[in-house]
């Protein structure tokens, strides 16, 4: 009589086995390194672009003033109507008129730029003095604007009002 033995058969796990605590605890590690190197370079992207939209948005109202400036002989937009006298048209004298013949020059901006830093950031206002709803100072004896920021700084530590 034979004896027949069976052939060996191979281990075969019909369900694959879990992950080990080894594994999980390093795609941990590995995710936590990645969000720490990330999460700081993406909130200083925020700061940033609010940084180059303030240089952006005074240069394009210095730019305005400037060609104001030109047209009316050397002076500057007053303080009470520089806002219409920027976005409407004016005549030789800086009266806002809407006819265009008797007011040949500007508009000098189609709207003006909202703040876009501070604590008056969203406003879009130009006055001669600090106010709630202000975003914008300007002084009409020598046509300077800056954003309306007192003690605020970039992450640098440069002031707003300073750019």
């Amino acid at each position: 009589m034979q004896h027949s033995t069976p052939p060996p058969q191979l281990h075969q796990n019909p369900r694959p086995r879990g992950f080990s605590l080894l594994e999980i605890t390093l795609v941990i590690v590995v995710i936590g390194i990645l969000a720490a190197i990330a999460i700081p370079r993406l909130s200083r992207g925020v700061t940033g672009s609010a940084d180059s939209a303030l240089t952006a948005d005074l240069a394009m109202l210095r730019t305005a003033i400037e060609n104001y400036t030109t047209d009316h002989s050397g002076a500057f937009p007053s303080g009470a109507t520089i806002a219409q006298q920027l976005t409407s048209r004016t005549d030789a004298s800086g009266n806002v008129s809407a006819s265009s013949s008797s007011a040949p020059y500007g508009p000098y901006l189609s709207t003006l730029p909202v703040c876009p830093v501070g604590a008056r950031s969203g406003n879009s206002a130009i006055a001669t003095t600090d106010a709630p709803s202000v975003g914008w100072i300007y002084t009409p004896a020598t046509g300077v604007i800056e954003p309306d920021t007192t003690t605020e700084c970039d992450a640098t530590g440069k002031a707003y009002n300073t750019y």
